[in-house]
């Protein structure tokens, strides 16, 4: 049995979560806050008693789909794939699992992309690298930078096919978020206020056995006014703001093509934990 809806109910959001923690499947953010607050597709595959069996997101022509263990090999995710119909062109699978690929490539899709997960200890010294002259780095005031700050990142990430379509409703939602800290969200200013770039930390909780994490949450300068090392010097200070806060292991997401951005992280430390990727069709 298939239901699409474009806001689940709480039961719903609920099931879905729990869903993916079951198949040890971590839905990407943007995903989990379109389940939790609406927009796009959501498709719901239930087994006969009712449970909920598989789930798959589709926006854009991109998306996700995971499967419940317990129901796998049963056609579900065949059945959400046909229900997703021509707007699932590409989906990511969390980790170059087998299983995904065996699965993408029988439905026609092929691999496209690669996002790196990186990390590094910031129990080990981080380089000293200055900002620009006439830059001074300050925290995200909310009411205040949320345009300024739009603008910047939607010209930073003009090229990227999520990142850089971010809208204010984009934005308020993850100021609503519990983990949203404005004095971990960097700003790079000039003597008028301008913002020059920007840091983004964000923080996951402990869990089980791994340690919290401190991430590189988004970060990015405007090309128009481009000040060479800016990039790099933001990128120390908001990794030095994470290990204050008693943070010991950071970590970060990366498109493996952005040959530029993977070598600073390397220069910083960072190396290869994981990799997600993108299948199309």
């Amino acid at each position: 049995m298939l239901r699409e809806t474009e806001r689940p109910s709480a039961a719903e959001a609920t099931a879905v979560l729990a869903l993916a923690e079951a198949a040890r499947y971590p839905l990407s953010e943007d995903v989990e806050l379109r389940v939790r607050n609406g927009g796009g597709r959501h498709l719901f595959a239930h087994a006969p008693d009712g449970t909920l069996a598989g789930y798959a997101f589709v926006e854009d022509g991109a998306g996700e789909l995971v499967v419940h263990p317990a129901y796998r090999r049963q056609g579900h995710g065949s059945a959400l794939l046909a229900a997703a119909g021509g707007a699932a062109r590409g989906f990511w699978a969390h980790g170059d699992d087998p299983g995904a690929r065996a699965f993408a490539e029988r439905h026609g899709f092929t691999r496209a992309r690669v996002l790196w997960q990186m990390r590094r200890s910031l129990l080990e010294p981080l380089p000293d690298i200055p900002l620009p002259d006439g830059v001074t780095v300050r925290g995200f005031r909310p009411g205040s930078d949320e345009q300024d700050w739009l603008a910047v990142n939607a010209k930073a990430f003009a090229e990227h096919p999520e990142q850089g379509r971010w809208t204010i409703e984009d934005l308020r939602l993850r100021e609503a978020e519990p983990w949203f800290d404005p004095a971990g969200f960097l700003l790079a200013v000039d003597i008028a206020d301008t913002v020059l770039g920007f840091h983004w930390t964000k923080v996951h909780p402990a869990t089980g056995t791994d340690p919290a994490l401190g991430e590189i949450y988004v970060l990015g300068v405007d090309p128009s006014g481009h000040r060479r090392g800016l990039g790099a010097a933001l990128s120390v200070a908001g990794l030095r703001y994470l290990a204050a806060a008693g943070l010991t292991v950071a970590g970060l997401y990366v498109d493996e093509s952005n040959s530029a951005a993977v070598a600073l992280y390397r220069r910083l430390g960072f190396e290869i934990y994981q990799a997600d990727i993108n299948y199309r069709r």
